[in-house]
């Protein structure tokens, strides 16, 4: 199992480790309600050095990637990110990614730690176009700080204007020291924030660095599980629940990072599935009664009848009510439709919902 390069200090915090896609990693630190609250009220910091970075160079860096991603990266100026997904030959999703305009004709890409090895072999499989590919990710660690005090606690850190930095772009700029950061306004938790990508022999001052000039807004490590309930309150899908190698984007509300303006892998074939309408779609929904919806459950209609399957749930933090994702048949996946969450043999009432969950 592998380690960042922050293990020791989140084991020195009395941090509850678990392993995670191959690496010991932070689950909570104080719990997980308190670890979200201070996301969503002030700034918290996860230890994400587990993901992926791959750098793509050479003048046909964006050629590749346009030929292996769903959305059109042709639209991307240095300094601005996209999301993104790999499809692969069968209508489902090989990974769903960050694309970084670094320069002309250099791409960084940020996958899931739970694919780097997939992604790899996957993108390397497609490069006939002689486009130089390195694999960073053992070289680098990120830290995500989140939260609406973010750009107020890490200005000092910094001689850029952090609040300037719009949402999916970034900067590559000093911080806490060292130059040549990626300070990227992104993150997935809906709160606000920053994204730092930094050098393994950084990482530990620069996290030092944060919690110093946080202290005053009342910052704290958060661990994984809270990372998890405040994307499921954005709605925001995680590989290997929501999306993984059979669902499509299109059934999982991905429509809008798929353009047809442009070929790419199974390009035709999803063109043909928009046309003739999913037979499932991803849908969120609200329990109606107090319960929690699991990974798994079956979602069954009126009669009892399983229409679909939970593919995320949880009890909000911030709405004290139990929340999920799932797929429903499209005949059950109506705005404020009734459906029931197959909970230990009984079925109990939920209502499909429009995302966000959770509303500033």
């Amino acid at each position: 199992m592998k380690n960042t390069a922050l293990t020791h200090i989140h084991e020195g915090l009395g941090a509850k480790m678990l392993p995670f896609a191959g690496y010991n990693m932070p689950i909570t630190y104080e719990g997980i309600n308190a670890e979200h609250e201070t996301v969503r009220t002030a700034v918290g910091v996860f230890d994400v050095s587990h993901m992926g970075e791959f750098l793509l160079s050479g003048p046909n860096a964006l050629a590749l990637i346009q030929k292996v991603t769903s959305n059109d990266a042709s639209v991307l100026t240095v300094g601005k990110a996209q999301y993104s997904c790999l499809p692969n030959n069968d209508g489902g999703i090989v990974d769903d990614l960050i694309i970084y305009k670094m320069k002309d004709e250099q791409y960084l890409l940020v996958v899931n730690a739970s694919n780097i090895d997939k992604d790899w072999d996957w993108i390397s499989a497609q490069n006939d176009l002689g486009v130089e590919m390195k694999n960073l990710s053992d070289d680098y660690s990120l830290l995500a700080i989140q939260g609406p005090m973010a750009v107020e606690a890490m200005q000092a850190l910094s001689s850029i204007d952090l609040s300037a930095i719009p949402y999916y772009h970034f900067e590559v700029a000093d911080f806490a020291g060292f130059e040549h950061v990626i300070i990227s306004a992104t993150g997935y938790t809906g709160s606000g924030g920053f994204e730092i990508y930094c050098k393994n022999d950084q990482v530990e001052t620069i996290w030092n660095k944060v919690f110093e000039a946080g202290a005053a807004f009342g910052i704290k490590p958060v661990g994984l599980a809270a990372r998890d309930t405040l994307r499921l309150e954005m709605g925001f899908c995680l590989y290997g629940n929501d999306i993984n190698d059979t669902t499509s984007p299109l059934e999982a509300g991905l429509g809008w990072i798929t353009k047809f303006t442009k070929e790419f892998t199974n390009s035709e074939n999803l063109k043909k599935q928009k046309e003739a309408g999913v037979t499932r779609k991803l849908v969120a929904f609200e329990m109606q009664e107090r319960a929690v919806p699991r990974h798994d459950y079956e979602i069954v209609d009126a009669s009892g009848a399983v229409i679909g399957i939970v593919t995320s749930g949880t009890m909000s933090p911030s709405m004290n009510k139990g929340i999920g994702l799932g797929y429903v048949t499209v005949a059950n996946a109506a705005l404020d439709g009734d459906i029931y969450i197959r909970i230990r043999k009984n079925d109990v009432p939920a209502k499909v919902v429009k995302l966000p969950f959770y509303k500033k």
